[in-house]
């Protein structure tokens, strides 16, 4: 098969590799997929440059945990009748070395989603990372019909999901942007949005929650703590799943008078009950119409270094592998 792969850590354009590998076979209670497009996250590139003094989990490394494509074959176990299926994939590259920068990815079956009818591929090989991190976020301290959730960077690959989910779910969603000039690029799910270059934006927040917020979904959570104790109330709950600082520091007696809950998401890691949950709901979602992600144009699997590059650029299309048949 043909694949994309790194043996070392380092800069896209030294280390990622492109040629051809054995074609996977799925063992007992897996079924194997046939890429049509592998999606590309800020995890899969910390991950290949080692961020954090990461190393090396394998000695080869197809990147990529998210993708879309068809159920080729199946190991013992599973129902044939999955053959033919499309699916969407998650976790393919989650404490396993091989992931969906490839033709073909084995994964355990449950990681093999049925797509519904009419939802395209290119969404579907985007809704694994940034759609359970999301979901996570909005649904982890339970339903948000009638709450008020403000989503951190909106316009972002999960903060966009968590906007749409959380409308799904019957919230009504404030969202921020950087600047007022991205105000226009802000969807639909997002009943008001406040820039956070204007004046006083807690007092713009707190003008659109006045009863409060239940939910806030943090992008980054060491520049924004102090705006999210402004306009937290008695009891919200601030999901935090990035940070620019990592040793954040925080008003802590006037969050702790409102009894905030801080929750920290590592996506990796999630219960195995929180990831079941969010599959079905995005997947429910996505068939409903109810999600929508802008993708930028697929690119080749020769051009995955590129691919790398974009994402850690801080594009706001997600970034996505085309896989040559």
């Amino acid at each position: 098969m043909r694949a994309v792969w790194y043996e070392r850590q380092g800069p896209a354009g030294d280390v990622l590799q492109t040629g051809e590998l054995p074609d996977p076979q799925p063992g007992h209670g897996e079924v194997r997929v046939r890429n049509r497009f592998s999606g590309v996250n800020p995890g899969d590139t910390k991950k290949r440059r080692g961020w954090l003094g990461s190393s090396m989990p394998y000695p080869r490394v197809i990147p990529h945990s998210d993708a879309a494509g068809v159920v080729d074959a199946v190991g013992e176990g599973v129902d044939r009748a999955r053959l033919g299926t499309r699916v969407w994939v998650h976790g393919a590259q989650s404490y396993r070395p091989f992931g969906t920068a490839a033709q073909y990815t084995v994964v355990p079956q449950a990681q093999a989603v049925d797509l519904p009818d009419g939802v395209p591929d290119e969404l579907g090989a985007c809704l694994g990372i940034p759609g359970i991190t999301a979901h996570r976020a909005v649904f982890g301290d339970g339903p948000v019909e009638g709450a008020t959730v403000l989503v951190q960077g909106v316009l972002g690959g999960v903060g966009a999901l968590a906007a749409q989910l959380a409308h799904w779910g019957g919230a009504q969603v404030i969202g921020t942007v950087r600047r007022t000039g991205d105000l226009t690029l802000v969807g639909p799910a997002v009943a008001h949005a406040v820039a956070l270059d204007e004046a006083d934006p807690a007092a713009a927040i707190r003008a659109l929650a006045p009863d409060g917020l239940d939910r806030i979904v943090e992008v980054a959570f060491s520049d924004n703590v102090d705006l999210d104790a402004a306009v937290a109330t008695v009891g919200t709950v601030i999901a935090a799943y990035a940070t620019r600082d990592d040793r954040p520091s925080l008003p802590f007696w006037p969050m702790l008078f409102d009894n905030i809950t801080i929750r920290l998401l590592g996506s990796d890691d999630f219960p195995a009950e929180a990831k079941r949950l969010a599959v079905a709901d995005l997947t429910t979602a996505a068939g409903e119409g109810a999600l929508s992600i802008a993708v930028g144009r697929p690119l080749p699997l020769s051009r995955a270094a590129e691919a790398h590059e974009r994402v850690d650029s801080g594009t706001r299309e997600r970034v996505v592998l085309a896989i040559d048949d």
